[in-house]
């Protein structure tokens, strides 16, 4: 399975950065808690799988907790509402941002305007966006989840580090999107990140 293009990357980010995503008609049977643990948890380093929360879905329309965790990671197992394959797992220093972003969505707003409302509060001091924070994330397709195992293969890696309002002359990172090496995507805004594309595993 040959890697994405940048520009599939890009979108597949998007979704995972704001998992608010609503159910459509593309639902498909959504796993048992104990499998959307096993496969949401897989973006991470192996010794911090099984203390990291997870957040999946019980019902079709509500995400919630499936499991506790300790270490403060935070996994989402969208991949339970989307046809294709989604799995992010983040510092929970970054719940604020992200379900202030499923809040949003469940209200109805829509695009750009769920990031214009959320700078505007986090430039009020109403929404706190940390320093820094990382997030791992794993994407693939249909086949990438194996429903009745749990077993995850044909995946992309993307690790994502947050630099809230960092550009590329403060970090020396390219702007610009690249398959060879770390850049960085919204330079100079509240969502500034650096991005690193890995291997198919």
């Amino acid at each position: 399975m040959s890697q994405p293009p940048m520009r599939t990357v890009i979108v597949l980010f998007a979704l995972l950065a704001s998992p608010g995503i609503r159910a459509q008609a593309r639902i498909r049977t959504i796993p048992p808690a104990a499998l959307q643990i096993r496969a949401a948890v897989t973006p991470l380093p192996l010794d911090m799988r099984d203390s990291a929360t997870v957040l999946g879905y019980r019902t079709r329309d509500k995400l919630e907790v499936l499991r506790q965790g300790t270490n403060g990671m935070t996994c989402i197992a969208i991949f339970a509402l989307e046809k294709d394959f989604h799995v992010a797992c983040y510092q929970s220093t970054l719940e604020p941002f992200m379900s202030r972003g499923r809040e949003l969505r469940a209200q109805g707003v829509k695009g750009e305007e769920v990031d214009s409302i959320r700078a505007r509060e986090i430039k009020s001091g109403k929404l706190v966006m940390p320093a820094s924070a990382i997030m791992y994330q794993l994407f693939g397709g249909e086949e990438s989840f194996d429903s009745l195992t749990g077993a995850v293969s044909h995946t992309s890696t993307l690790l994502i580090i947050y630099m809230p309002f960092a550009t590329g002359r403060t970090t020396g990172l390219s702007e610009h999107p690249n398959d060879y090496g770390p850049w960085l995507m919204y330079p100079g805004s509240y969502k500034a990140h650096m991005m690193l594309m890995g291997d198919m595993k």
